[in-house]
């Protein structure tokens, strides 16, 4: 390997001569095995740029605005901000980072429905002119420490609502009063915003539910003087490109009826998961194994199997790199290092813990799995999501080592695109990668 700056803030590995994503896990897992054998992550940067690709080519009619609050790590936020995105930012800390990487204040949104009297300010002194509103109350704090604010009312939509314990944004009903409100006080209103999740299931419903809503808020912000041009239809998108491709078959024809093009309203979205869900892979350590006698019914075809089943504990929890799933996420099952399952090998009912021993630090509480011993790997891919921050994770207190790495076909693209990464050193990995 060779580098090509002497004082980078981040070392990515580029991987030539069919050297893999797999490989270089194998290489940082053999690395460990000398040491402590810590989880780490590793970051595929290229997979930034291939999902902005995907986007591109099918939603181009959508500018994506990066919600940061999804991943705030400074490497990807550099990557995507070359890339051309604008951003949704929740805090003083998340503009500050979207500033220092160049980002116009008019590509960023100040999001959250009930914001520190500090962070409206600190948009005003930093021209953020969009913030999002949804209540009187927030208008009131918006109107007087940032009257020249545009904003963007936030809209509940049915979908949102079942998902969470508590409802956010507006209904319709309360809208107008809130748009009345706003043209007493002399704030600006500039269009609306909702959310549907990735998660909804009767997309064609919601989406139709919630952009009849949308017409209707801007029709009363017309009526009342406002010049509504901007619509933000928010999240919703996995990072599938299958999903992306049924959401567009969705709303294309909907945004056709009610958001003509020569309406001339600008419509915006929110794809934070589907940027970069797939850029991070976390590697951890088997460091417990308890055996139990637990049947799971209809789960295990093999009966000699039934009434085994396997907790294991691993180096990293919910208190750690898993904090999503205390919030109700739930994490998909790893792959084992190393493993190519036969035909005819033995899988077990199985469930992951973090290493608190505590009751809530349960990371996968059902899957099925060939018998796994103290020392063995597990990958979890698609941790893009999970608070895997910039050499750390959130509600931990240890570091994980983040190693970045892209292809060379890939960096390629991304220099084509304009990335520079110039607070990065390029690592190449020649030929197949040396464990």
């Amino acid at each position: 390997m060779k580098g090509l700056t002497d004082d980078p803030n981040y070392i990515i590995e580029l991987m030539e001569g069919g050297v893999t994503l797999e490989d270089i896990i194998d290489g940082h897992i053999y690395e460990q095995a000398l040491t402590e054998k810590n989880a780490f992550v590793v970051a595929d940067l290229g997979s930034l740029m291939r999902q902005h690709v995907c986007w591109q080519s099918i939603v181009p009619y959508l500018q994506p605005y990066f919600p940061v609050k999804c991943n705030s790590n400074p490497l990807v936020i550099e990557v995507l901000a070359s890339l051309g995105l604008s951003f949704v930012c929740a805090n003083k800390s998340e503009v500050n980072l979207v500033l220092e990487n160049g980002v116009p204040p008019e590509n960023i949104i100040l999001s959250g429905v009930c914001k520190q009297l500090a962070h409206i300010k600190h948009a005003a002194k930093n021209n953020i002119q969009l913030l999002v509103c949804e209540n009187e109350a927030e208008l009131t704090k918006i109107s007087r420490l940032h009257p020249s604010a545009k904003l963007l009312v936030q809209l509940t939509t049915e979908a949102h609502a079942a998902e969470t314990s508590m409802a956010f944004g507006s209904s319709l009903k309360n809208c107008r009063h809130l748009l009345e409100a706003a043209k007493d006080m002399g704030v600006q209103v500039v269009g609306v915003t909702f959310h549907i999740p990735a998660s909804c299931q009767d997309t064609q419903e919601a989406y139709t539910h919630a952009l009849s809503d949308a017409r209707c808020a801007f029709d009363m912000g017309v009526e009342l003087g406002f010049s509504m041009d901007i619509l933000d239809i928010g999240g919703g998108f996995s990072g599938s490109e299958f999903q992306l491709k049924q959401v567009e078959a969705t709303i294309r024809p909907l945004l056709d009826a009610y958001f003509p093009p020569l309406s001339g309203v600008q419509v915006l979205a929110e794809p934070g998961s589907f940027y970069v869900a797939s850029a991070l892979s976390l590697a951890v350590n088997v460091i417990g194994k308890k055996l139990a006698t637990c049947p799971w019914d209809g789960l295990v075809q093999d009966e000699n199997n039934a009434n085994t089943e396997f907790l294991y504990y691993m180096n990293e929890g919910v208190y750690g790199s898993f904090s999503p799933k205390l919030l109700g996420n739930s994490i998909a099952a790893p792959t084992v290092h190393k493993h190519s399952l036969c035909a005819k090998e033995a899988l077990y009912p199985s469930s992951l813990w973090g290493p608190s021993l505590d009751q809530l630090d349960q990371v996968v509480e059902r899957c099925l799995l060939p018998e796994l011993f103290v020392g063995d790997w597990l990958i979890f891919s698609n941790m893009g999501t999970f608070g895997l921050d910039d050499s750390t994770c959130l509600s931990s207190s240890t570091q994980l080592p983040v190693y970045y790495t892209v292809s060379v076909s890939d960096w390629d693209d991304l220099q084509e695109a304009g990335v520079s990464l110039d607070s990065a050193m390029k690592m190449f990995t020649m030929g197949q990668y040396s464990a």
